[in-house]
């Protein structure tokens, strides 16, 4: 093989090669672009469950508020235990909840039964964080039922 021939083979090899390596690296910048795409996904998905179990335990708090609002009989006089209030209560939550909005509604209902009267307290409450329709939107609600006997003197029991 002459000297000409063996430095055209090497043109045509050289072309070659920074055709693969021109592929190699558009391939692996690709990859590495979804990479990102899918870690920065996965920190997004984190992040909304810890809110959300965050905002889970906020409505849990305002629950547990208007339970104690209506079941603490040293909050009731004596002749009658507490009826709802009028209308969405907001609760502020102290230290780590403090961020969330909580609101806590209540209906109630009175029954007699062997002249007895039974109260049905129907608690619900929603906690939440963010703007509605944001990424970063979270939102739980829970309800509770509670009867108690509720005859004309404390403590209230049948």
């Amino acid at each position: 093989m002459s000297a000409i021939s063996r430095s055209r083979c090497k043109r045509r090899a050289a072309g070659f090669s920074m055709t693969s390596a021109i592929f190699i690296i558009v391939v692996l910048a690709l990859l590495g672009a979804a990479m990102a795409k899918f870690a920065m996904m996965q920190h997004t998905t984190s992040t909304q469950d810890y809110q959300g179990v965050r905002a889970y335990h906020a409505a849990r708090s305002g629950i547990e508020w208007g339970l104690y609002r209506i079941l603490d009989p040293d909050s009731a006089p004596s002749a009658s235990l507490p009826g709802c209030w009028a209308g969405n209560a907001t609760v502020t939550l102290a230290q780590d909840l403090a961020a969330f909005n909580v609101i806590v509604s209540c209906s109630a209902t009175v029954t007699t039964e062997d002249s007895q009267n039974i109260s049905t307290y129907r608690l619900q409450a929603t906690a939440s964080i963010g703007s509605t329709g944001t990424q970063h939107y979270v939102e739980r609600q829970i309800e509770s039922t509670v009867t108690r006997c509720s005859t004309s003197t404390a403590p209230f029991t049948c």
